[in-house]
């Protein structure tokens, strides 16, 4: 039987606390990078102060109407919500509204709001739903499968819009996943692939089809505990390789090192692949799949670095791996940025003093590049205190998250915590030039209504959850 509950003793005050200091200081921070001294109405909706103010209202009403519904809401309606979350990203793909070149906007009552912002709560919604049904095994391939179309749906749809930006935090959910129980090895190849993207930009591609080799020959070494095989390997390839650079001008090919490498390589494999099977070794199966998966995936990247890349996202890539200098042109806002933000110094110019910010030097200042703003008014002091709120809050997210007698709301509030902290981590990442400028928020202070509005959703809906956690038991 579920006894009623005193909402005011089992809401989590600290949460609460930590959100309005965040909203608070990031409203502050809109108002000093777009003040105007015509403008000194607050309420202004006409100026960005004005109509996120109007937005932080508009969120404090959805959270009364949060914690009005029933807290079964959230579990049971979880496909219905994300089904229409998926809706309504189609219906942007067909009467969205273009902005600076994406069509992820839609007009609805007169105000413009980006679905793709609130999808993220219903993919971690419908990830919690599933992961804490009945009879799911986790780690299955059915279950791989189920995780990958709920992720990837939203993923490709925000990726036709083109919104690279948004579709790239959904990668965060593997934080969640992990937490779940995923294997080490998923996450440990996940950060290889990583690694392998930036080698693959960086240095050349014979380097890249070296050391992709060197490693798999050690793990060949390590798996089988025999250095004789990995010697015997080094033979057959090295024997194939000037094989080929001798017998193939013979017959009038000419290839460059690069290739004749790969072609030694694939010959070779060949030879270690029947071995594997007169032997019963899968080891070596296992070793050459992963291999020349690898080796796909730098011409995925290479790909589509070179023809799918608009010439200024490589530019901001090359910038940011210092391949590139360009202060003028692609690398102008980031350039801005830095200055701003050390022209604070330790303790800042003062509330409504920045110069950088009020001359509009650092382009979209009060959105994507908000931090400037309480780099350069704030200083060092400022923009401390500001990751210490965001730390504080992913912490106390993660606290509420553990305490849950719920798998549902456990896994939804990791899915919480997953999207803050990309969006965090990444916003100011670019802003300091160590992640490419890609466009997204920053929680509770980028100006932009759906932003707040969807952030402030995805966090509430846990602190809902925790109010009822001790007798919301599945």
């Amino acid at each position: 039987m579920i006894d009623k509950l005193n909402l005011t003793e089992e809401i989590d005050w600290i949460t609460v606390g930590l959100y309005l200091l965040l909203v608070i200081f990031g409203w502050m921070n809109i108002f000093a990078s777009s003040y105007n001294e015509q403008f000194t109405s607050i309420f202004n909706i006409r100026q960005n102060y004005g109509d996120q103010l109007l937005w932080i209202l508009v969120s404090f009403i959805m959270i009364i109407l949060l914690f009005a519904i029933d807290y079964r809401f959230y579990h049971f309606f979880t496909w219905v919500i994300y089904g229409f979350s998926i809706l309504l990203l189609i219906a942007v793909l067909v009467f969205g509204v273009t902005v600076n070149n994406s069509k992820s906007w839609i007009r609805i009552l007169g105000f413009n709001l980006q679905p793709a912002e609130f999808v993220k709560i219903a993919t971690a919604l419908a990830i919690a739903r599933y992961l804490s049904g009945y009879n799911i095994k986790l780690w299955t391939w059915k279950s791989i499968a189920v995780m990958a179309v709920l992720i990837g749906l939203p993923v490709l749809l925000i990726g036709l819009q083109p919104d690279w930006g948004t579709a790239l935090v959904f990668t965060c959910f593997i934080l969640l996943m992990y937490r779940e129980g995923m294997p080490g090895w998923i996450l440990a190849i996940s950060l290889f692939v990583t690694i392998l993207f930036l080698m693959t930009l960086l240095i050349s591609n014979i380097s890249v089809l070296l050391v992709l080799v060197i490693l798999a020959l050690a793990i060949f070494g390590v798996l089988n505990r025999k250095v004789s095989h990995v010697l015997y390997a080094m033979l057959i390839m090295t024997a194939f390789y000037f094989g080929l650079r001798y017998a193939l001008p013979l017959v009038g090919l000419k290839f460059n090192t690069y290739y004749l490498l790969l072609f030694a390589l694939v010959g070779s494999s060949i030879v270690f692949l029947i071995y594997s099977l007169v032997r019963k070794n899968r080891i070596i199966a296992f070793i050459l799949v992963l291999l020349f998966g690898f080796i796909g995936f730098t011409y995925t990247v290479n790909y589509v670095f070179s023809n799918v890349l608009k010439p200024h996202q490589q530019t901001r890539v090359n910038i940011l791996l210092g391949k590139e200098t360009d202060i003028r042109n692609v690398g102008y806002n980031l350039n801005q940025s830095k200055i701003a933000i050390g022209s604070g110094g330790f303790f800042g110019k003062g509330f409504l003093k920045g110069t950088q910010t009020k001359l509009d030097f650092v382009p979209e200042q009060s959105t994507d590049f908000i931090f400037c703003t309480v780099g350069e008014e704030w200083g060092f002091a400022g923009t401390t205190i500001a990751i210490l709120l965001y730390v504080g809050l992913l912490i106390r997210i993660i606290f509420l998250a553990e305490r849950q007698r719920s798998q549902f709301a456990r896994i939804y509030g990791y899915g919480v915590a997953s999207v803050l902290f990309f969006h965090f981590a990444v916003n100011i990442g670019m802003t300091i030039g160590i992640f490419p400028v890609i466009g997204i928020p920053l929680p509770f202070f980028s100006y932009g209504g759906s932003s707040m509005l969807a952030f402030t959703l995805l966090l509430f809906v846990l602190v809902r959850l925790d109010s009822v956690r001790k007798v919301y038991i599945r």
